[in-house]
């Protein structure tokens, strides 16, 4: 694809997102008019209600922005697990992460509940922060684990294999702590586990952002690295690459991507498992130079779309993002892989 073609692509991509945005804002269970949402934006005085510019700033906006840097970090996250491991179907979630994130909330929920007999959901914002902190300690204790066991395991193949047994194990407890549980701290559990945009809400959304805006930036420096892994282990070591250290950093920076979306907005499926295969489709190539920028858009996108499907009007209240973007990410894998020719590699 030449240089023109992709800045074209890039381009439409560009203008899809803030279509996309815009519309996260205006549609809903109360539907606001574009043309106010702009307004409401750019702070002119649209002459409408002030509930609509409540919903806008407090409710949508917070969630729109949630959703745009979601999809972006596991993107991103997706395409280093699928590069590191030359595996097409690794994705954010294949090490344990999303399952240690699982395994930490499941605990301080289902626990809470039976020791206090009280449902921590009722806490409000203590409540949500309490969730956050235990999604992300558990998140983060897999994601040790797994550095150590790379540490000791040279094989990419074992240590994704590890990395499934280590969620089989954190799923096992799970499944121990909601036999034990009370109907409503299962309930609140698995309201989690279906992922949500809308969580994310006042100071939780600034520091979400913050975090995201600083790990985003910081995988753009794996892009040179990430081509040379593409070569294979022994002609990369051959070009003076560091191989472990370099599995390291990319699977250390892909963990830490996941598990700070999964805290926030629970586990979120299929984008970082569709949003690479599709790009290589659109842009036919396995440049990362390209690909990297290229997932950070259009998982944006993909997120955004996602978000204004489960909020469309007709609706009470919201879908569950999971049902969403396995809708829309399972026939996107499908289609890409029966699509793709034969013995074409990552």
């Amino acid at each position: 694809m030449s240089r023109s073609r992709n800045a074209i692509a890039f381009g439409i991509i560009a203008i899809l997102i803030v279509v996309a945005f815009v519309l996260n804002l205006s549609l809903g269970t109360i539907a606001i008019p574009f043309r106010d949402v702009v307004d409401i934006l750019l702070g002119r005085d649209t002459g409408g209600s002030e509930i609509w510019r409540n919903i806008v700033w407090k409710s949508r906006y917070p969630q729109t922005i949630t959703a745009l840097v979601a999809g972006a970090g596991l993107s991103i996250s997706g395409l280093l697990m699928q590069t590191v491991f030359r595996n097409p179907l690794a994705g954010p979630s294949e090490l344990g992460i999303s399952s240690g994130a699982s395994l930490g909330v499941a605990t301080l929920v289902l626990l809470s509940g039976s020791i206090s007999q009280r449902a921590l959901i009722r806490m409000g914002f203590v409540g949500e922060m309490a969730v956050s902190v235990a999604a992300l300690l558990g998140a983060l204790a897999v994601m040790g684990i797994i550095m150590i066991m790379s540490e000791k395991v040279k094989g990419n193949v074992v240590l994704l294999i590890m990395g499934v047994m280590i969620g089989y194990i954190a799923n096992a407890i799970i499944g121990v702590l909601k036999f034990f549980s009370n109907d409503e701290d299962v309930r609140s559990y698995v309201v989690w586990g279906l992922g949500s945009f809308s969580k994310v809400s006042g100071d939780r959304v600034t520091t979400f952002v913050l975090l995201m805006l600083v790990l985003i930036p910081l995988s753009f420096p794996l892009i040179k690295t990430l081509n040379l892994l593409l070569l294979g282990e022994n002609y990369a070591r051959s070009l003076g690459l560091n191989y472990k250290r370099a599995r390291h950093r990319v699977i250390f920076c892909s963990c830490l991507l996941t598990a700070i979306v999964t805290a926030y907005c629970g586990p979120i499926v299929f984008i970082g498992l569709a949003v690479p295969h599709l790009c290589r489709t659109i842009f036919a190539t396995s440049n990362h130079r390209i690909l990297m920028p290229a997932v950070t858009l259009v998982g944006a996108l993909l997120a955004l779309i996602c978000s204004v499907i489960a909020r469309m009007p007709g609706f009470e209240g919201a879908l569950p993002i999971n049902s969403v973007t396995a809708l829309i990410g399972a026939p996107i894998v499908i289609w890409v892989l029966f699509s793709r020719r034969r013995g074409e590699r990552l």
